[in-house]
């Protein structure tokens, strides 16, 4: 990771909330989430959260360096309908090694409606995928491969 990152670095990024980002989509499989209302999952609101940390970080990486999620503690507490924007404010509140965290905070345009801390750790996704596919082949599965953009 490039030394420009900073604490106290932020961002805000706005998503538009569609059908299948709520409950029922998070896992069609399950029977009981398909019981639930159709609003903006938990699940899919800590990936906005993490998809606006990447935002801060991207300008910071070196070449064939990623971040991985590692820690996530988000309050949830408001729903949100389809068609509501959801806007995630990030900051970088510290920085230790290849670890970076977060804190988050998630609004509706009427609710407050998620906050917490998030952290990630900056990754060479060479070793990464290395180990993961190391992994697979032990539990005797196929390969990943990175999608790269």
């Amino acid at each position: 990771m490039k030394p420009s990152l900073q604490v106290g670095d932020k961002t805000q990024f706005s998503f538009r909330i569609p059908a299948t980002k709520t409950v029922p989509h998070l896992y069609p499989e399950a029977r009981e989430f398909q019981l639930m209302p159709t609003v903006f999952a938990t699940g899919f609101m800590v990936g906005l959260m993490e998809w606006t940390c990447l935002h801060i970080l991207a300008p910071h990486l070196e070449e064939n360096e990623g971040s991985l999620g590692v820690h996530i503690n988000v309050s949830h507490i408001a729903a949100t309908v389809p068609g509501q924007t959801a806007t995630v404010d990030a900051e970088c509140t510290a920085i230790d090694g290849r670890r970076v965290s977060f804190r988050v905070r998630a609004h509706d345009g009427i609710d407050l409606i998620g906050e917490g801390e998030h952290q990630r750790v900056i990754v060479d996704w060479t070793k990464f995928e290395q180990r993961v596919n190391d992994k697979a082949r032990r539990a005797r599965l196929s390969p990943i491969s990175r999608n790269a953009g």
